[in-house]
């Protein structure tokens, strides 16, 4: 089985001269320009990881201190290329698209141990050189297919409107657990507030987590802190059912039905880091939620994707509501509530203890409310376009 799935997700050897070759044009042109600072490559590129067709890389750029780093590698880079973002965070960094492929290009302090990082992106080339050290060949084919795995089953990504697994985070599980098959097995007895530790580390936080994860490259962080309680459970559940049913299907990426939906709205994205972005997007499907279910909408179902583009899907019972809605005032023991929701509206009934009157629904078209919805501020500040695809 893991066989027919290599074959499919691991990167062919034409691919791999083709990545490394575009590669060291990038790394030599940057370097030319570079008047101090060591490039090293990040991610899963370096640690030999990658799949099939994911053409992102992170290229860390080492310096001595930390004083204007972003700065003096900003410097370099207008020198190299046309066109790149500055993407402002904890510490500025670079987004340059090259050769159809897209380098994050990220200023970081050069360290020997994780107690000297100033920020948590410092600490990232340690990340390669502990899974080029720890994880054999065929370790590394196993967190490819643990990464195909959490993606197929949507569990995949660190991002905030994802809040799921990161690479280095099954690159843990893996070596912790020695392959795919046997992590899956352990994973599907993990209880609540499971803590996994490599040796006698002692971890502390005010914050909880649903699983501790200790970074055993820095000991005092938890390396799952990102992952919600929601995609832990699908993790756990997930595991569980293919231990019980090794299928093939398991590994497939399904793509969401849009018949099954009657409302599909597009928005394109600000510029940006693609986390900041999506998340941006993921708020819209959640204004978006809020306000047809405040106006008595059922919504039977919902689901969002962010690609190159975002996409909310809902499936909405009611296209149309009575022109009349019940608009609820205070409790009736409440006097002087009572008596300015009266001034306010006239006469009133009462229900389960509370008033209420009947308010003609400006909004009980779907279709118009919907089209005055993606208009609203919450909205249009959030995305770069938007527009209804199906209603």
């Amino acid at each position: 089985m893991f066989e027919s799935i290599l074959k499919e997700i691991k990167p062919t050897k034409k691919e791999e001269e083709e990545l490394n070759s575009k590669v060291a044009i990038f790394l030599r042109s940057l370097n030319d320009n570079l008047k101090e600072g060591k490039i090293v490559v990040g991610g899963s590129f370096a640690k030999g990881t990658w799949l099939r067709g994911q053409h992102d890389l992170d290229i860390f750029v080492q310096y001595p201190n930390e004083e204007k780093i972003s700065d003096k590698l900003e410097t370099a880079i207008k020198k190299t290329f046309r066109k790149y973002q500055r993407i402002h965070g904890s510490r500025d960094y670079f987004i340059i698209e090259f050769e159809k492929i897209i380098f994050e290009v990220i200023p970081v302090l050069k360290i020997k141990s994780s107690i000297e990082a100033k920020n948590i992106t410092d600490i990232s080339p340690l990340h390669v050189e502990w899974v080029n050290k720890n994880l054999s060949d065929k370790m590394k084919d196993d967190v490819r297919i643990a990464k195909q795995f959490s993606k197929a089953n949507k569990f995949y990504g660190a991002e905030t409107f994802i809040k799921g697994l990161h690479g280095y985070v099954l690159e843990i599980l893996i070596y912790h657990y020695g392959s795919f098959l046997n992590m899956v097995k352990n994973v599907s007895k993990w209880r609540e507030n499971m803590l996994i530790n490599f040796g006698k580390n002692e971890f502390y936080s005010e914050q909880h987590f649903p699983l501790v994860l200790i970074d055993p490259v820095n000991p005092k962080r938890n390396a799952t802190a990102s992952l919600s309680e929601e995609k832990l459970n699908l993790f756990i559940k997930t595991c569980k059912d293919f231990n019980k049913n090794k299928s093939l299907k398991y590994f497939k990426e399904q793509k969401i039905n849009e018949k099954k939906y009657n409302l599909i709205i597009e928005a394109e994205p600000l510029e940006g880091s693609r986390d900041v972005a999506g998340t941006k997007i993921l708020k819209v499907h959640e204004y978006i939620e809020h306000k047809l279910k405040n106006e008595g909408y059922e919504i039977k179902n919902t689901e969002f994707e962010f690609k190159e583009k975002g996409k909310v899907y809902f499936n909405i019972k009611n296209k149309k509501l009575p022109k009349y809605k019940k608009h609820y005032g205070p409790p009736i023991t409440m006097k002087e509530g009572l008596e300015n929701f009266k001034k306010k509206y006239g006469k009133y009934k009462t229900e389960k203890g509370k008033a209420y009157v009947m308010l003609i629904n400006k909004n009980n078209k779907l279709e118009e409310y919907i089209k005055k919805i993606i208009k609203d501020e919450e909205v249009k500040t959030r995305v770069k376009k938007i527009k209804i695809l199906k209603m």
